[in-house]
């Protein structure tokens, strides 16, 4: 990460930390928890076509001091600068999308992940991937199943890659596939790049929302807000216009957001966008 002074006190405070812990097994899988419920998912910034920088001086200005959240290559960026200042040995890896896709062609790398060692065990951590981000660290190495305070996920060799699956109604459904392949910065920032501005890119224009409790995922697309909670139905409702949705942005997620007609204009384009998708 580039030299700048990490707010320690702040960002610890922020996760529920009178003081720093030490770099411990149980205190990365307290860290990874809280880190999912007190920094929400957003991509507010692509669905305006702003510029996402992930430097840490702006990290901090946007996460820490401004109210929000942020995607993979923010708030993953952010948290390894913390547990590199807490002396956890961690680096940035990047990986391939494959939720939710059905055709064969190789994805981009358009997500940001951690590996971290302890005791001569390697960990697959993220605070990063939306409404289905693992809320604990993954050992790798191990195929099973390892549960987290949210659903199980495993991670498995798959065409010469590593794969993350989570469970989800019983069945295991893939998420993203990486290499350990150590990512510099300037790796990270082509890869930021391509997310936050490339028309191809699942975030352009989009408004995706979700953040962890316990025993529950509350996630935001375009207009609908859902409900996940652990051994019962899923509920949603689609909102009915950019008035609602700025509300949940608030009252939901936590998100300090701007009261503008830009925000409002881009959240009711995209639910217009939407309703026309779904007709057609």
């Amino acid at each position: 990460m580039p030299d700048a002074p990490l707010d320690l006190d702040a960002y610890l405070s922020r996760l529920g930390f009178a003081a720093p812990p030490p770099p411990t097994l149980d205190a990365l899988r307290t860290l990874q928890l809280r880190h999912t419920q007190a920094f929400p998912f957003e991509t507010i910034a692509t669905l305006l076509h702003a510029p996402v920088p992930i430097d840490l001086p702006a990290l901090q200005r946007k996460l820490l001091h401004g109210g929000r959240g942020g995607y993979c290559f923010e708030l993953n960026s952010l948290f390894l600068a913390l547990l590199q200042r807490l002396g956890f040995q961690a680096r940035a890896l990047t990986a391939r999308v494959v939720m939710g896709r059905s055709d064969d062609a190789a994805p981009p790398r358009s997500h940001m992940l951690l590996e971290v060692r302890l005791d001569d065990v390697d960990y697959m951590v993220d605070v990063g991937f939306g409404g289905m981000v693992p809320t604990a660290p993954l050992r790798l190495g191990d195929p099973r199943p390892q549960q987290t305070p949210h659903e199980d996920y495993r991670v498995v060799e798959r065409d010469g890659c590593l794969a993350v699956d989570a469970c989800v109604l019983e069945a295991w459904r893939p998420l993203y596939v990486f290499d350990r392949q150590a990512q510099a910065p300037v790796d990270l920032d082509v890869a930021n790049w391509y997310v936050s501005t490339h028309p191809a890119s699942g975030f352009a224009g989009q408004l995706r929302v979700a953040r962890t409790g316990p025993g529950e995922r509350r996630t935001l697309q375009g207009g609908r807000l859902t409900h996940h909670r652990l051994g019962q139905p899923s509920t949603s409702c689609l909102l009915a216009d950019a008035d609602a949705v700025v509300a949940a942005l608030r009252e939901v997620f936590g998100l300090r957001v701007p009261d503008d007609a830009a925000l409002r204009g881009a959240i009711q384009a995209r639910l217009a966008a939407d309703a026309a998708a779904e007709v057609a």
